[in-house]
């Protein structure tokens, strides 16, 4: 039996909306000077983020190899 493929994610789905505003406060981070620490947290929420939804995506597509990053 072949395995089901999950639905592709509409731009306006919160996964997106998530992954973008996660970006704008690591940018903000960066144009206000916050300390470094900081910086470096809020990049790594916004990559994970947007990692997760490109991952979805590409298995929604029929492209994810499984891996999990």
């Amino acid at each position: 039996m072949m395995e089901k493929l999950p639905k592709i994610l509409p731009p306006d789905h919160q996964a997106y909306t998530d992954a973008v505003e996660a970006m704008q406060q690591y940018h903000e981070a960066l144009d206000t000077g916050a300390p470094a620490v900081e910086v470096e947290r809020l990049r790594m929420i916004a990559e994970s983020l947007f990692q997760a939804v490109t991952d979805y995506q590409m298995k929604a597509f029929g492209r994810g190899d499984g891996t999990v990053h």
